[in-house]
Parts: C-alpha cells; structure tokens; sequence
C-alpha cells in the first residue's frame, strides 16, 4: 500500500462506516474483544486489519519503496550512520553455507537456494538524545562526531544490536528509530541497528550473511571503524517480528560455528565468534510457512491476515520488476526448498543447548505458537529464558499503540532483560520466568514452561510441511519477471 498521508487520507474515508460500526460494538460489548481493549486498540487494530485485508495488492516494489522512506532525524535521538566493509576473505559465506546443508534434514538435496556475496553493510547507531526536545533538529556535524556526541551520554556498557522488522521485505532501520531510541534510554547504551539486505530480491541467506558481518564488526572493528572492540558479554541480540526471526537465526548460526568450533578469517585474521550476552525478541517469527494452530485460535486478536482470511491461491501482486522471482518461488524471504529449514523458520531447530539467555514476548497473536515453543524447548534443554505473553494483544502491539500502559510495560520489561544480561549491576545472572500479563490491569500470572507449548516437535514440522506444499507458487508475466 502507499504509505504517503495523502493516500492514507484518501483509502481512511470509505473505512468510516467501518470505525463507525466497530465503535458501536466495542462501546456495547458486543465483541470478543470489548473486555479486553480500550477503544483506540479497537479501532486502531480494525483499521489496520481492513488495509491488510481489503486493499488492492500493490507491487512488491512499490510497497517496499514506500516503506523505505526516511523521515528524518529529530528529536531526542543520536543517530550516527555507517557502513561496514565486508571481509575480503571469503571464510563466513562459505562457513554458512556448509552450517545450511549440515542441519537439513537427513535426505534432504543440496542446494536448493541461491549463493549470495558478501557487500557492504549500512547500519545507524542509535543513543539517546536527553537535552534535546522533540523537535530539535539533526546536529549539522559529521557522522563521527554525531557517534561521539552519542557516546558522551551512553552510561552503561550494554550495546544492542538491532534488526528491524517488516516480513523481510519492507522497513530500515529509519522505521525503527523510536524503538531503539526508547531501548538506548531504558538501558542507558546504545543501538546498533542494521540496514540488512531485504526479499524478495535478496533472499535467505543474505541478510544471515549481513547479520554476521554486522557481530563480528562490533567484536572486532577493521580499521577506520568508529568503535572500539566491544567483548560479548555486552551485546544483545534484539529484534522485531522477522528481526526476531533475524535474531534467533543468528543465534543458531553461532552456535554451529562454535560447536564445529570455526575459526573464520575475518580481516586477516582467524576469528572465534562467542555467544552474546542475550537475545531479546519482540513477536518473533519463526514459521515463515504460517502454518501453526494459533494462526486460527488467535485472529479474533491480531490485524495479521489469519489463515482464513488470506487468499487461497495467495496475494495477487502486480508484477514489478523483483516479484515475482525467476526461477518463481512460493515466499519472499528463502527458496522452496528451505522453508522448513531451523535458519529460515528457527521453530524446528533441534538444539539451543549452550545458548545465551533468551527474552521472548509475545501477544495473543497469530505467532504465538511460535514463540511459545521456541522457549519451552530452549528451557527444557538448559537455556534460562524470560517469557512473557501479553493478553490479546496483536502483533508487535507494542511499537503500534504508544502510550499505552500495556506497551510501557512492555518496553521496560525488554530494556531491563537487556541490561540486566549486558551490563548494568555486574551482569547479574538471569533468572527463568513464564509471565502472563492481562490486559487492561496489567496484573501478572505465572506460566510454566512445561506447559507453555502443547504441540511437539514433530506435529510442527508436519504442519509445516503441509503448508509449505499449499503455499502458491507465485508466477508472473516473463517479460516482467524479476530475474531472482
């Protein structure tokens, strides 16, 4: 969809009678939802939801354009922008590709997707701002200078390094300013939050190969990098939804290379590659096949097409020029062959032993499932892991309704996991804790990790088997076919 307020303004007036109706029903309590959500959530979610669902398809290319779209920098915010220089020896992209084919599946075929390079990652670091106000504008100074005003205000050692969501395909690191913004201030450091390269046109594994150059760049900078090295036990992986998704891949990858105990050459010099302090999601997406039970259970809740909802033979997308692909494929983010991979969908991966500490937040969403099983397995095989589940909350509710008390919460409960494990009072050692947080009072109950997820393995897999087989191929005019 456009994103401009022009065309906002113009696709809002034919949802009026629906804003009308959903006020009446809300206010009356007609609704599943009425005990559950404030007015604004209703209509916010309603709004959301009829965009998603009843819109005409746009071109993949012109939705991602639009997403991209950088507001600007102002505000209480530091933004110090970067590139990173790719290795020039090629041990992490092979390295990768070898950890892809060791954890398919016993019979699976070689291959099976697309080989990218490594290039030059663009990245933001982000600090908070505290003397200025919320329309102070960008400091007219260089980009170094920005990172050392930044650092004069950052007070803790806990870095963050940040990957943005929106379904692989839409978003930057622009479009997740505040997040980082409000994430630097609770933690008192600093963001590292990265331009990783987006589907359709640069499928999986391009943004893992991104992701990894972005660590070991933190871990040891090449010269002419702005920041000294920082040691791992301050570095938090966190992310959004597919930055989620991001984050647990990368996590997985890390501890391949470690358990193969690999050693790549990363600018001239042979690299261990340690764990991070913490991984700290927000609605992460682990089954990129959609394909889990509470995609049905939980739509009444979320503004996320529901299983029910989206088109039998898929989204109808105009032809652009990078979707769909050539040869065609079934999704945006990886080829065919690799859905059901634990890189692509983290929800099948088989072990997260040794694993830093996890953070998992999740509403009554269509990923719950998810998220839920994820951290039941990384618990039950040694991990210490936070979880909290926030009552009918939609997805990434958090970063939609700002100002409300549930996202406050939220929010601080994100930022002290990072700075609990990062930095703050001597690193202190985490505590696993299952939380259900009900709407509107905010009241906490316990939940068990024992009972947290009650589907097992193997009916996950077949699940997603199965949606993977239904999933359309998406093919389009050869004339206009991306050649991806």
């Amino acid at each position: 969809m456009d994103f401009s307020p022009a065309a906002l303004a113009k696709s809002l007036l034919p949802r009026v009678p629906l804003l009308g109706k959903t006020a009446i029903t809300h206010t009356l309590g007609r609704t599943e939802q009425s005990g559950k959500w404030d007015l604004r959530t209703a209509l916010v979610t309603s709004l959301i939801r009829s965009y998603l669902l009843d819109s005409p398809p746009q071109a993949v290319s012109k939705s991602q354009k639009a997403s991209l779209k950088d507001p600007g920098i102002k505000g209480r915010v530091w933004i110090s922008k970067i590139t990173m220089s790719p290795p020039a020896e090629d041990d992490i992209r092979r390295s990768i590709f070898q950890i892809i084919e060791s954890m398919k599946e016993p019979g699976e075929a070689e291959g099976g997707y697309r080989e990218p390079e490594m290039v030059p990652v663009e990245a933001e670091w982000t600090g908070y701002r505290a003397a200025a106000t919320k329309k102070s504008p960008e400091l007219n100074i260089s980009e170094e200078e920005k990172y050392k005003e930044m650092m004069k205000e950052v007070a803790s050692p806990t870095t963050i390094l940040y990957f943005h969501g929106g379904a692989h395909y839409l978003m930057d690191p622009a479009s997740h300013r505040p997040t980082c913004k409000k994430l630097a201030k609770i933690t008192k450091g600093r963001c590292l939050s990265v331009r990783y390269r987006l589907a359709p046109q640069n499928p999986f594994p391009s943004a893992l190969i991104d992701a990894l150059v972005s660590y070991l760049t933190l871990l040891y900078p090449p010269p002419g990098s702005l920041h000294d090295p920082v040691l791992p036990e301050n570095i938090v992986f966190a992310g959004d939804s597919a930055g989620g998704n991001l984050c647990l891949s990368l996590l997985q990858t890390i501890l391949q290379f470690q358990r193969r105990d690999l050693r790549p050459l990363f600018h001239g010099s042979s690299r261990s590659i340690p764990l991070p302090a913490g991984c700290a999601t927000a609605s992460p997406w682990c089954d990129v096949t959609l394909s889990l039970p509470s995609h049905l259970k939980n739509a009444p809740f979320d503004y996320l097409p529901g299983r029910t909802t989206r088109p039998v033979d898929g989204i109808p997308y105009p032809p652009c020029e990078i979707w769909p692909s050539s040869p065609p494929r079934k999704a945006f983010y990886a080829d065919d062959a690799l859905l059901c991979h634990p890189l692509v969908s983290p929800v099948v991966a088989e072990s997260w032993e040794g694993s830093c500490p996890l953070y998992i937040a999740v509403g009554q969403e269509l990923l719950s499932d998810e998220g839920k099983h994820v951290a039941a397995k990384a618990r039950r095989q040694g991990v210490e892991v936070v979880f909290e589940e926030f009552e009918a909350m939609p997805h990434c509710f958090a970063m939609i309704f700002e100002g409300m008390e549930g996202s406050r919460r939220f929010f601080n409960g994100w930022g002290a996991f990072i700075g609990m494990v990062s930095g703050g009072d001597g690193n202190r050692k985490v505590e696993s804790k299952g939380s259900f947080v009900a709407a509107k009072t905010l009241k906490e109950r316990p939940l068990e990790f024992e009972t947290l997820s009650e589907l097992k393995d193997e009916e996950i897999k077949e699940f997603m088997r199965e949606g993977a087989r239904n999933m359309k191929t998406f093919e389009g005019d050869p004339l206009t076919a991306s050649k991806l």
